[in-house]
């Protein structure tokens, strides 16, 4: 068996195209670029202002897209039984836009059968897929068919198996806590439908069997924490580790933003915790020693998000440190968000105050919208334009 999949792997590389044997050397250099979470298809105009700042890189999630069934692109997180055709020419239709605007894409899924996005579920929390392995099973099938319909496509950089994985919520282990803690819940839970690495491992598998080559994407848990690498690195050598930073939440988010006033950065927290340029390095130096602890280059460790709330008058100094940090550690990063059209929060380029005539338009025209540089985006912009 092992000699049969050597030579069914091998023969898929032969048949790849030159170009995708080397899709892993774009991620050998550090490389910028925005998230795209928008609830319409994003158009040519679009691509092409992300990559007029500068940007390399998009991280595609068309989850909110409308789809021929429930859940767009996988039919029904309930049970999978295919891609929606129409669903697969809207996504491949955005992927050749975001090629003619010079961007590679990570496509990202919100969904997963078992594992529905709270905002498509009535803001309930779905986590049969961390309680059932038979949503593993319908997860790896829906990757093996999405990869063999992307892996040609001169677009795609890698896959982001699900965006923000949670494992851990509702089984026993605490956010954020002690790291000795989340290691041995970890052990404790080996083989278990909340095994993180072995449902990457399951998925994974599925995808090489018919793409060997294009890189994949794998998001830490607890909703992608940078303190939440309590599993060893995989043995594909093609393989990207992301995190996410917006802490802490307290600083951050909107509750701070509607305080009177809000509370600072650098600043402490209504729970007494101190947070400066010092904290949030230590804070991000925990995903880069997991990666030397385990072998895996900096330049396999992705910040696929981070951001804060573009009225909280700390903004710009905060993105300034985590950035510091991001480029001190050679990393790849991608800010939250690009030009989202049903979220203005972090929305950067409309600066820090309200948001301009138009936005909220139910036809959702996202570049009608007068967009620019910002004092709040300039921390982002330059770094963009820097690494053009």
């Amino acid at each position: 068996m092992r000699a049969r999949a050597l030579l069914v792997a091998l023969s898929l590389l032969l048949a790849m195209p030159a170009a995708a044997a080397d899709l892993i050397a774009f991620w050998d250099s550090p490389r910028h670029g925005g998230n795209s979470f928008n609830v319409t298809p994003p158009s040519l105009a679009y691509f092409k202002a992300l990559r007029g700042y500068g940007a390399t890189w998009v991280r595609l999630a068309p989850s909110k897209w409308r789809g021929e069934r429930r859940d767009f692109l996988i039919g029904d997180a309930d049970r999978y039984t295919g891609i929606p055709a129409q669903d697969l020419k809207t996504l491949i239709a955005a992927l050749d836009r975001a090629h003619a605007a010079g961007l590679k894409v990570v496509v990202t899924p919100l969904s997963l059968p078992g594992a529905r996005w709270i905002q498509q579920n009535g803001d309930r929390y779905d986590g049969r897929l961390w309680r059932d392995k038979g949503y593993w099973a319908q997860s790896a099938a829906f990757w093996r068919d999405l990869a063999r319909a992307l892996r040609d496509h001169p677009a795609v950089a890698a896959y982001n198996i699900i965006n923000e994985p949670t494992p851990e919520r509702d089984n026993g282990l605490a956010e954020h806590g002690p790291l000795a803690a989340a290691k041995s819940w970890a052990v404790a839970n080996r083989d278990t439908p909340r095994d993180l690495r072995a449902f990457y491992a399951t998925v994974i598998a599925a995808i090489r069997e018919v793409d060997p080559v294009t890189p994949i994407m794998l998001d830490t848990g607890w909703y992608a924490a940078a303190d939440a690498f309590t599993w060893d690195a995989l043995p594909d050598h093609r393989l990207l580790y992301a995190f996410h930073m917006y802490e802490p939440y307290d600083l951050t988010s909107m509750p701070n933003i509607r305080r009177k006033p809000p509370l600072p950065y650098p600043g402490t927290t209504a729970q007494g915790e101190r947070w400066d340029r010092a904290r949030v390095d230590a804070y991000l130096r925990q995903p880069i020693d997991w990666a030397r602890a385990q072998g895996v280059p900096a330049t396999r460790m992705v910040a696929a998000e981070f951001g804060c709330g573009r009225q909280w008058p700390s903004c710009p100094a905060y993105l300034d440190d985590v950035l510091r940090r991001f480029d001190a550690d050679g990393i790849h990063w991608a800010f939250y968000s690009f030009r989202e059209d049903e979220w203005d929060a972090m929305d950067y380029e409309l600066g820090a105050g309200p948001v301009p005539p138009g936005y909220w338009n139910p036809k959702r025209n996202n570049d009608a919208v007068r967009r620019g540089p910002t004092p709040v985006f300039e921390p982002i912009r330059r770094r963009l334009a820097a690494g053009r």
